[in-house]
């Protein structure tokens, strides 16, 4: 078999190139997310900045709320909700990776994403980091590009780029915890 970035791996339907960018990219996302709450004391992982901010820990929930959605969305994928859109992906795939982590823009979670104290931040982690093992194992496991299912506000995507999301969503709240944690009343320990 040809080796090339464009070769496609018969069991996913994604290129080898496709593969790399989203296991780096989840990889990557995670390390960072992981590094942003390393050694958080309990008062740290609670901690608001403002009384409409999350914390770090809220955070970390949502990002696992969010993720295990994205989890079951790829799981009801089939063709009951027909083809992705025709044309090229990668323009999207791009936005995905590029613009999705940027908190220029704010959002509202929905209701069923919005953290509830469900786990205590380190739980939370926990949960985190099983179900990024879990996306990983959809990149290699699923045809993620032959089905697709509707974001609320870009349309609809395929299982890949609900991947790409997974990511980029977990990088954005990264930096939401950042910004906790640089606030200038953030316990020391």
């Amino acid at each position: 078999m040809n080796n090339t970035s464009s070769t496609i791996i018969a069991d996913t339907g994604l290129t080898t190139e496709e593969i790399t960018t989203a296991s780096r990219h989840l990889s990557v996302t995670r390390g960072f997310l992981l590094e942003s709450v390393g050694g958080l004391s309990p008062a740290q992982w609670d901690f608001k900045p403002a009384s409409d901010a999350w914390s770090a820990a809220e955070n970390m929930e949502h990002i696992v709320l969010v993720e295990s959605g994205i989890h079951a969305i790829i799981e009801g994928m089939n063709e009951a909700l027909g083809p992705p859109p025709e044309g090229d992906r990668r323009e999207m795939d791009a936005f995905i990776l590029n613009q999705i982590p940027k908190r220029s823009r704010k959002g509202k979670a929905s209701a069923r994403a919005c953290p509830t104290g469900r786990w205590t931040g380190p739980e939370a982690l926990q949960q985190f980091v099983q179900y990024r093992e879990q996306s990983a194992r959809l990149l290699v496991t699923r045809r993620l590009r032959a089905h697709a299912f509707p974001h609320p506000l870009f349309g609809p995507w395929d299982g890949y780029q609900w991947l790409l999301a997974a990511g980029s969503h977990g990088a954005r709240h990264t930096e939401q915890i950042r910004e906790v944690k640089a606030d200038r009343n953030f316990p020391r320990a």
